[in-house]
């Protein structure tokens, strides 16, 4: 079923100006939205969260931004894997996704269909085998959960088969886009791959309350029921969830449905992203107020990847709550957001 949904999708501006009946700026990035979600689009509106994060928009033709805004490729081994941490890779499986995020920190990799996500999985298992310390492997692309329950299983068991590797995560928008994505076959893969490792983990990308509606809920129950660990992350974006009552909303029904929000990033400064984007100042304004409204248990941590590659920390440090654009790397150095925010942010 969902590879039918997945297939009936807007790809072209001539489907999407038909489908919504309005005109939309050109852009120079891909257009891909499942129609089955594009309604959702439609019927919450053009001017709503769903329509900003994924309908294209004149401000994505700016030079400003970076193309690679987390270093990406500073740490890219050329083989399927980003290893950026000491005990962790990134593993990305395919470059294609269910919807095409307007925000996307890849966008300019995706669209370019960058080295980065050349293709070598021979090369990828023997870097981990040479590389012990590496206990955890993410799943991320692109979008992994797009591919086939067969090619999921086959990764799976290959890096089972690693004893180094003790925890298996997997990152994706799917359930949010495709819930039907949640089938028999994925329960089981991931009921398999709790007994093949430590702990298997699936981290669901949701930015707004307006994108759960009754079909997530019964994915995330399935899995849930199924003992499977479900952890959220979002992005903190300009004009969609950039309000602490917006965020408290989402939060609070995301801990209702059993999912632990993990991660709320701070936005990237993303080359024809930067209308999404907001100083540390103010993300940090919106953020705090979290901590007296919501328990510890329902709290993501807020977290910047700092551009250049050297990781995430923590956005939210009090002693340079004033300071705009100023935090601390993870060696207790000063750093300094440098980016020029663009007129139309």
């Amino acid at each position: 079923m969902w590879q039918e949904e997945f297939k009936n999708a807007l790809k072209t501006h001539e489907d999407l100006e038909q489908f919504f009946e309005h005109s939309f700026a050109r852009t120079n990035y891909p257009l891909f939205i499942p129609r089955v979600f594009a309604q959702k689009i439609k019927d919450k509106g053009l001017n709503s969260s769903l329509a900003l994060q994924f309908l294209p928009a004149v401000a994505e033709n700016s030079k400003v931004g970076r193309y690679d805004p987390i270093g990406d490729k500073t740490y890219s081994k050329g083989n399927q894997l980003i290893h950026r941490y000491h005990n962790r890779a990134l593993f990305t499986p395919t470059t294609v996704c269910p919807v095409m995020c307007r925000y996307c920190f890849r966008k300019n990799e995706l669209a370019d269909k960058d080295e980065l996500f050349n293709q070598n999985f021979k090369e990828a298992l023997n870097y981990l085998k040479e590389n012990p310390q590496i206990n955890e492997i993410i799943f991320t692309g692109g979008d992994p959960l797009i591919l086939s329950n067969e090619k999921l299983a086959g990764f799976i068991q290959d890096f089972a088969e690693i004893e180094s590797l003790k925890y298996i995560r997997f990152h994706s928008r799917t359930p949010v886009i495709l819930p039907s994505r949640i089938d028999d076959g994925f329960i089981e893969i991931m009921t398999s791959a709790r007994f093949l490792f430590k702990r298997a983990m699936l981290m669901i990308h949701v930015n707004h309350v307006d994108e759960i509606d009754y079909e997530f809920e019964a994915g995330i129950e399935r899995l849930v029921e199924a003992g499977i660990e479900v952890y959220s992350q979002t992005v903190l974006l300009k004009n969609v969830n950039d309000k602490t009552s917006t965020l408290a909303s989402l939060f609070t029904k995301l801990s209702d449905l059993k999912i632990k929000p993990y991660y709320l990033h701070h936005p990237d400064e993303v080359l024809g992203g930067m209308h999404f984007y907001l100083p540390l100042e103010t993300g940090r304004r919106i953020v705090q107020p979290l901590h007296d409204l919501l328990p510890g248990w329902s709290l993501p941590q807020y977290v910047i990847d700092i551009p250049g590659g050297e990781g995430k920390i923590s956005a939210l440090n009090p002693e340079q709550f004033e300071f705009s654009g100023t935090l601390l790397n993870r060696h207790g150095e000063k750093i300094t957001l440098s980016h020029h925010i663009p007129s139309f942010v």
